[in-house]
């Protein structure tokens, strides 16, 4: 999917710009496709205590939990993850306006005048369109500077208003004293033994559940580094694995080859890398890989060989799919689902800041 910034006769051109540059909405990798019913009755939404009686004896849903018991956690997940989301966006847009509504009044101007105002108006330097244009030159294609100065102009201009929009709220959220009694559905994880990057107990968890033959897990790993960069010692960043077996065959044994990379303080380097080359990942790749990164060697291929990490891949398999993960990338912030996939870096912090301010302000 691709978001629209500019209107006009100029839209068919909008997506050769913005399609890598813009919040477009992200994608995964996915385990299993859900189908959504179009209809239907509340009959049964309510499970009664005793589900049916043989013989005298009781079945709970208790007793299904050899059957179904994950499904039935995971869409119970799903379904609280998704209402949650719900509410929470529907909630920022009614406060947001709001608040606009309200300092527009305080100030006798329009809300686009306030925007304005916050931004310092949309004015764009011709220094502005070349740079962009410079560093976006795959995404142009064979045009010329002259050919989409126009529509460089008028993104940067859309991104100008929009990062103005958002300093704005967050600062009338402040000022005007907003408060939010909401808090969305939040999951708790053990992740103990898991590589991190941060210190555990910083005011924002981050976990990603994650697979190495994933492209979109490619596309997204340098995210992670990015936060733990931009927000120091604000985020503890923890990677679970998450292979998907079905659809790659070589990410099971690249998910224990990274737990024996950790063992040897290499987690990282060897993270990077297996991303890096990530078609090259049968057994051999992966031993000549840990050698690279300066593991050592005979270790290395006894931690593998033995499958010293296999239970623990499979401990993280259970945990994702308890919390409703069924395509990878798949991201938490304070226990909270970032929608979407392979997101754009901008969206992950925008989810962190929001934490931040929440625990800072409590």
């Amino acid at each position: 999917m691709q978001t629209e910034v500019w209107n006009g006769s100029r839209s068919g051109r909008i997506a050769a710009l913005a399609v890598a540059v813009i919040l477009a909405a992200g994608t995964g990798c996915t385990k299993e496709s859900t189908a959504t019913p179009s209809g239907g009755t509340a009959v049964g939404a309510t499970l009664p205590e005793t589900l049916a009686t043989v013989a005298g004896e009781p079945v709970t849903v208790a007793d299904l939990g050899a059957q179904v018991g994950i499904q039935l956690t995971q869409l119970e997940s799903q379904y609280l993850r998704n209402r949650s989301q719900l509410i929470q966006q529907s909630l920022d847009a009614v406060v947001s306006e709001r608040m606009l509504q309200a300092e527009a009044r305080r100030q006798n101007k329009s809300v686009e005048e306030l925007v304005a105002a916050e931004a310092g108006g949309y004015d764009i330097t011709d220094l502005e369109i070349t740079t962009w244009y410079n560093q976006n030159r795959n995404r142009v294609g064979t045009r010329s500077l002259d050919e989409v100065r126009t529509d460089i102009a008028d993104f940067l201009r859309n991104e100008k208003r929009t990062a103005a929009a958002r300093a704005l709220d967050r600062r009338l959220r402040s000022e005007l004293s907003v408060a939010v009694n909401f808090q969305p559905y939040r999951l708790t994880f053990n992740n103990d033994g898991s590589p991190s990057l941060g210190t555990k107990g910083a005011p924002v968890e981050v976990v990603e559940f994650s697979d190495f033959q994933c492209p979109f897990c490619q596309r997204f790993a340098p995210t992670l580094k990015q936060l733990a960069q931009n927000f120091g010692s604000n985020v503890y960043i923890v990677y679970r694995q998450f292979p998907i077996a079905s659809i790659h065959p070589q990410a099971v044994k690249a998910s224990e080859a990274s737990l024996c990379a950790e063992e040897q303080g290499k987690f990282w380097e060897y993270h990077d890398l297996l991303f890096v080359e990530q078609t090259r990942l049968m057994v051999p790749d992966l031993k000549a890989k840990a050698r690279r990164v300066g593991m050592d060697g005979t270790r290395f291929d006894s931690c593998l060989d033995t499958g010293k990490y296999a239970e623990q891949v499979q401990r993280d398999l259970a945990e994702g799919e308890r919390a409703g993960v069924t395509g990878t990338p798949a991201v938490f912030v304070n226990g909270t689902h970032v929608r979407g996939g392979a997101v754009p870096y901008e969206t992950v912090a925008q989810a962190v800041q929001r934490e931040l301010d929440r625990v800072q302000q409590k």
